[in-house]
């Protein structure tokens, strides 16, 4: 029991020493991890200089649509007669699907193609993020690249696949790298979405594109059920309207032809009765589709969400970047602790090789 107690105690005693030993010999090489942590410094403090800052735009939209409950009986009455007024929007883009929406191929690559002024020239914001980034500096070089551009005249469909396969990479590194769309707060019920780039204009831009394609995109998506309706209702109307204007010169002109006519002849008079029929059916026609057409106006409203917009991206923006101190600190520290595991490791070959 005695030998245990002081085979441990020399165990213990040894480990004491050799940390000794350890601690004894990185002091005696300070100088050398000194050295070496400001240099790490330096390349540090450089490396902050070289990188560009990101500049992010953000922008905060509130939606506001309505239920769609209203109209009660009326509406009702409408779906009685056949009249479907596209009181049931759906919710295909509602919550977290219309987040996703901003983040869809579709939704970014038509906000790339949409046309800005840059450096008073018209260009889409795809060839701005090529320029900005210097991508295509070397493409004059190369012949199936040369005359590559992605003007806002050209139709999407007659692009060419490497142009697909640019506009592929952009949204990718877009979609991945620079674009966060999301709630702050769940219980608020306000979107922002954040841009990031190394072009301060390109940040604000791309931004405002994208806010406004998603949402022309929404208006049209909700109320496409409530506008298709109301276009048959006012087809509807149109023609009703000019077979009541027809039937009414037809009885004017049945009442011209029948001018004093000799009472023996009265059958003379029925074209004239047969018009006023018509008149009274179509004028009845006219009465209910008129009704119907102004509920689906109404209808219609009422099924157009409203994207309120209550920040934009003011320049100058706000700018994140490769701060020159976390430079200096940062590279200080790996330079200093990889040059300590340089030293031990080094000294402990030299004791396993003795």
């Amino acid at each position: 029991m005695e030998d245990q107690v002081n085979s441990d105690e020399i165990s213990l005693k040894d480990l004491l020493l050799q940390g000794k030993d350890w601690y004894d010999f990185l002091i005696s090489k300070w100088k050398v991890v000194i050295l070496v942590s400001l240099i790490g410094g330096t390349v540090g403090l450089g490396y902050a200089f070289m990188q560009k800052p990101n500049y992010i735009a953000s922008l905060s939209f509130a939606l506001e649509e309505d239920g769609g409950g209203g109209g009660g009986g009326v509406l009702s009455l409408a779906s009685q007669f056949g009249f479907d007024l596209g009181t049931s929007g759906g919710g295909a883009f509602s919550g977290s699907n219309l987040i996703e929406l901003f983040r869809s191929r579709k939704m970014i690559e038509t906000t790339l193609l949409s046309p800005i002024e840059y450096k008073n020239k018209q260009m889409s914001l795809a060839d701005m993020y090529l320029e900005v980034n210097e991508i295509n500096e070397d493409w004059s070089e190369v012949p199936k690249l040369k005359n590559i551009n992605f003007s806002p005249e050209i139709d999407r469909k007659h692009f060419s696949r490497v142009q697909d396969s640019i506009l592929g990479k952009i949204y990718g590194n877009i979609a991945t790298g620079n674009l966060i769309v999301g709630q702050k707060d769940k219980k608020i019920d306000i979107i922002s979405i954040d841009v990031s780039s190394k072009n301060e204009l390109f940040s604000k831009y791309f931004c405002e594109a994208l806010a406004r394609e998603v949402s022309e995109f929404y208006v049209q998506t909700k109320n496409k059920k409530a506008r298709e309706n109301l276009g048959i209702l006012q087809h509807q109307t149109d023609s009703v309207r000019a077979a009541l204007n027809s039937a009414i010169t037809g009885v004017a002109v049945a009442n011209d032809n029948t001018f004093n006519l000799n009472p023996a002849l009265n059958v003379r008079r029925t074209p004239s009765a047969r018009r006023q029929v018509d008149v009274q059916a179509n004028t009845a026609i006219l009465t209910e589709i008129v009704k119907q057409l102004e509920l689906a106006k109404v209808t219609f409203r009422k099924a157009t969400p409203l994207i309120q917009v209550i920040d934009k991206p003011i320049l100058p923006l706000e700018k994140k970047g490769f701060g020159k101190l976390k430079g200096i600190v940062l590279f200080s520290f790996l330079s200093g602790f990889l040059c300590i595991c340089y030293l031990v490791g080094q000294r402990i070959l030299k004791s396993i090789l003795q």
